[in-house]
């Protein structure tokens, strides 16, 4: 049975989303390929109408300073995100999730908005992407908008994208300032190329022994990627020293929501996990500023 009937190879984002609103049944966007192929070939995603290929798009595969933000394309290869000068400079919290997905051979055709639209919870890109509040930019015949990475996610692997309709076209990143840094830790099985059990990424600001500013995301704590936005009230304004940290464990703890999943690990293994690696992750961090 073929995974597909039609298959058109873009030239540009406008001939993406012309193709997507004239097709007739389901359309996907592929570009790397590595989960919808691999989904198709399983069983576990039905053959689709058509696939709009979007490799080509010089567009989505830029990787540059545009004034005071970086811009990463959607299509851009995670190889070449460990790659860039530019991620390890302003995002290196970034490097170190894209270094972690997969083996080299995937990293060099998984992109890094294939592993944004593709929902999961613990998508290691997606958690490092939120806590360098990063923007979304897509594109719809309309025109285009960027919005908060919150926005992209419905539920687990459901992206909010119209997949008739929008085209996620790359991320803008803030440019790294002084006395800012960030890191990226996760918890995986001994092999390399599993799914994260539980992953965490922290951006700081500190101003001399103050944590002047943070921002924390960590995955799967809820049925979407997520900021720790209770933990970062708790942690914002504090010495960067032990009561300060229990604090920020504490919160993290109280609204985080782990679950159990049969192949990887208990929720109560998670709930350990996570005052670990938010400890670990905020010191790198913090020593990095």
């Amino acid at each position: 049975m073929p995974y597909w009937k039609n298959y058109h190879l873009a030239q540009d984002v406008a001939d993406a989303l012309k193709v997507l609103a004239a097709a007739s049944g389901e359309v996907r966007i592929v570009s790397g390929g590595t989960d919808l192929l691999l989904d198709l070939q399983q069983g576990r995603h039905p053959p689709v109408e058509s696939l709009v290929d979007v490799t080509r798009v010089h567009e989505m595969r830029l990787l540059e300073v545009r004034q005071d933000r970086l811009f990463i394309g959607a299509g851009v290869p995670l190889s070449q995100v460990i790659a860039s000068p530019l991620v390890l400079r302003h995002a290196e919290a970034l490097f170190e999730a894209a270094s972690l997905i997969g083996g080299p051979q995937v990293r060099n055709t998984a992109t890094l908005g294939g592993n944004v639209a593709h929902a999961l919870p613990a998508a290691d890109g997606t958690i490092a992407l939120l806590a360098l509040d990063a923007q979304a930019e897509i594109a719809s015949l309309a025109g285009r908008r960027q919005v908060p990475m919150q926005q992209l996610f419905a539920g687990p692997g459901r992206s909010a994208l119209d997949p008739r309709g929008e085209v996620l076209v790359g991320f803008h990143l803030p440019l790294l300032q002084p006395g800012q840094a960030s890191a990226f830790r996760r918890v995986m099985r001994p092999q390399g190329v599993a799914i994260a059990i539980i992953n965490l990424a922290v951006w700081v600001m500190r101003s001399e022994d103050r944590i002047a500013d943070i921002r924390i995301s960590i995955g799967p704590a809820g049925p979407i990627p997520q900021r720790a936005r209770s933990a970062e009230a708790a942690l914002k304004g504090g010495r960067m020293d032990a009561p300060t940290l229990q604090h920020g464990i504490e919160a993290l703890l109280s609204e985080a929501r782990f679950r159990t999943s049969p192949h990887r690990a208990t929720a109560q293994y998670r709930h350990k996990m996570a005052a670990v690696l938010l400890e670990e992750t905020l010191s790198t961090a913090w020593s990095r500023a």
